[in-house]
């Protein structure tokens, strides 16, 4: 399944929370990759945006094309390694927000559904008992609400586990795919939302220098 169409937003071109000589927090918009993709068309990302100003900045996590939200990068080599320890061994808090389709019963739960690659429908992810990897979210739901006849609710995410597309496939498989969600979700509720409303609001990582506590966070704009 390849990437159609590619017009990443540009304004503000770099969105910067928090910058030291160590790190750089930002806020990702809905629409632009994280790192570049295999084809020309599709190098313009955030981490190449970043690194046009700042050569020596690295990639330590990522978010889904359509996602929006907090990205920590570092700055050097040294503030890499930390970063990505921190990330390999899930010392990190994070939550996210999403506006789900129907109403959720359950006002606070958990998603433990291993996950695997749809291959022939990649990028695609998909539930596999037999091969999958140990996917957990927990959830929380903020709110419940209709809008011209259709039911959604607003939902607080947490990941503990980071597969790819986990957040997106674990609430297709609760029932209740995404807004805007053009992977997971049937035509009716894509057509919901110009975007996938999923946001990556709040990320708590160790400083990789002075090992104190950092916050970011950043309201989402759904």
């Amino acid at each position: 399944m390849a990437l159609l169409e590619y017009n990443p937003p540009t304004d503000p071109y770099i969105d910067i929370l928090y910058q030291d000589e160590h790190i750089l927090a930002l806020n990702k918009p809905s629409g632009l990759l994280s790192v570049p993709g295999r084809h020309k068309e599709h190098f313009d990302s955030l981490m190449l945006r970043v690194q046009t100003v700042w050569p020596n900045a690295g990639i330590v996590h990522r978010l889904d094309m359509m996602t929006s939200g907090i990205i920590v990068m570092s700055m050097h080599k040294e503030a890499l390694r930390f970063l990505n320890r921190q990330f390999a061994e899930r010392a990190t808090n994070k939550f996210y927000i999403a506006v789900a389709s129907g109403h959720i019963e359950q006002d606070k739960g958990s998603i433990d559904l291993p996950l695997i690659c749809d291959w022939p429908n990649r990028p695609k992810q998909m539930v596999c008992y037999e091969n999958g990897k140990q996917s957990l979210t927990h959830y929380e739901v903020l709110e419940r609400g209709n809008t011209d006849g259709n039911d959604w609710s607003r939902v607080k995410l947490i990941p503990i586990t980071g597969r790819s597309h986990q957040l997106r496939v674990h609430l297709k498989e609760l029932g209740h795919p995404i807004l805007g969600d053009r992977l997971y979700a049937p035509e009716d509720i894509i057509k919901q939302a110009d975007r996938l409303l999923l946001h990556a609001q709040r990320l708590e990582i160790k400083h990789p220098d002075t090992e104190e506590l950092m916050v970011f966070e950043k309201e989402c704009g759904f």
